[in-house]
């Protein structure tokens, strides 16, 4: 029965699921048990997301071969770029089409850092905490620092240790695999009590908002990604950015977690035919380090509360801005919501102040359903994007190009279960 059930598309049972939620909150709104699916499914993904993480940057690391062949130099200048151009967008935008925000009353949610020493400090300080507490409370930044740092250290031990340490990470990546699998009725429960506690018009006096944050991302990820692209491998970009965002950015889109994501990124270059000591450190560094989407977010809120307070922003000023939020977006990819609170340190810049900043946060949570489930979509897609163009892009280098659209039909074929099948032994 599972079996077959896992022989439909992810994506159509996602699909599935979301059109059932929709209907039983229209038909039978006052049937609240519908709900508890959602909520079993975001609770099971919080928790299997922080120890993955952890074991799987730790197992990469440990067994990582100093003599290997990898590409990290060129997959950290396409994410570290990737985030300032999409801030840079994200500034281009809102200039165009400028958003003034119905400002509600302030949200109750954390104090967030007012500048950007303040966020450096706090990002620092975040990463030497207790190993076992930022698991427990999911500080990406410290399960990174500290995954790194054990990985190292194992690199010393024996080779039967660091091979416990990847089966327990396989086994680990194996659960959240089965938890994305029964994401459909997850999705189901969350839709349901959306619709049934807000309505279909919940998020309609933000629809202005929505509409330049999802247009900007949908700018990013469709002509700036594909340029890096195409300047980096000299081919066609579009096969391989329309692949990436159907195997990685719609899964994302829905999960809302870029961590939780991380298994699906992980096959996909494995179909791709991509370097496994390169992808399985690249994919889940993306998590912090590949921040588009959390820059465009920043960045809009932000020249939102200035347009509605009626502050000119000079061009020294919004750049000064795409830096900054470049910066601080590094560290917030990977939480939920976490760009967010980057909002008023980025506002203080202007000289907002931290009540009216923190009410823009509020509004940023009202529009969240849409808006961190794009951005996640972005980034997480873009980690898988990046991971593979700068593959390409060295093989091009040493003389060796790859056919971006073959590897895609044969990735394709191994992805499809109907193929595979078909294929001879």
């Amino acid at each position: 029965m599972f079996a077959k059930y896992r022989s439909v598309s992810l994506i159509v049972r996602i699909l599935i699921g979301l059109v059932i939620g929709a209907l039983l909150a229209v038909i039978v709104p006052s049937w609240s048990g519908i709900g508890l699916l959602g909520e079993l499914f975001v609770g099971a993904l919080k928790g299997i997301a922080p120890v993955m993480v952890f074991f799987l940057i730790m197992s990469a690391v440990s067994g990582y071969k100093s003599g290997g062949e990898n590409h990290f130099g060129t997959v950290i200048v396409l994410y570290l770029s990737a985030t300032l151009l999409s801030a840079f967008a994200a500034v281009g935008a809102s200039y165009l089409f400028p958003v003034k925000l119905v400002l509600p009353k302030a949200a109750a949610v954390a104090a967030a850092p007012k500048s950007l020493s303040k966020v450096l400090s706090d990002l620092l300080t975040n990463a030497v905490g207790n190993p076992l507490n930022a698991i427990v409370n999911a500080n990406y930044l410290s399960i990174l620092f500290w995954a790194l740092m054990i990985g190292f250290a194992l690199r010393l031990t024996s080779k039967e240790t660091r091979k416990v340490i990847t089966e327990i990470s396989g086994a680990i990546t194996h659960v959240a695999q089965l938890v994305i699998e029964l994401a459909p009725f997850g999705i189901a429960g969350l839709v349901y009590t959306t619709i049934s506690e807000t309505g279909f018009a919940g998020i309609a006096q933000y629809g202005k908002l929505v509409v330049l944050l999802v247009g900007t991302m949908t700018f990013v990820y469709l002509v700036v990604y594909p340029l890096m692209t195409f300047a980096y491998t000299r081919q066609n970009p579009f096969p391989l950015t329309f692949w990436t965002l159907k195997r990685s950015g719609i899964p994302a889109f829905f999960t809302r977690s870029s961590a939780v994501n991380i298994p699906i990124n992980l096959q996909a270059c494995e179909d791709l035919g991509l370097n496994k000591e390169s992808y399985s450190v690249s994919i889940p560094l993306g998590g912090s380090a590949n921040s588009g989407g959390a820059a465009i977010t920043v960045s809009v809120m932000t020249l939102a509360a200035c347009a509605t307070l009626g502050i000119q922003v000079s061009f020294p000023l919004a750049f000064i801005l795409c830096v900054l939020t470049a910066l601080a977006a590094t560290g917030a990819s990977g939480i939920a919501g976490g760009s967010l609170l980057i909002i008023p340190m980025a506002a203080s810049l202007f000289g907002i102040s931290n009540d009216v900043a923190m009410q823009v946060v509020g509004v940023g949570f009202v529009i969240g359903v849409i808006q961190d489930s794009v951005e996640t979509a972005v980034n997480s897609a873009s980690d898988l994007l990046f991971t593979a163009t700068a593959e390409y892009a060295d093989a091009r280098k040493k003389g060796h190009p790859v056919d971006i659209s073959a590897a895609i039909r044969r990735a394709e074929g191994k992805a499809d279960p109907a193929v595979a099948a078909k294929r001879p032994a």
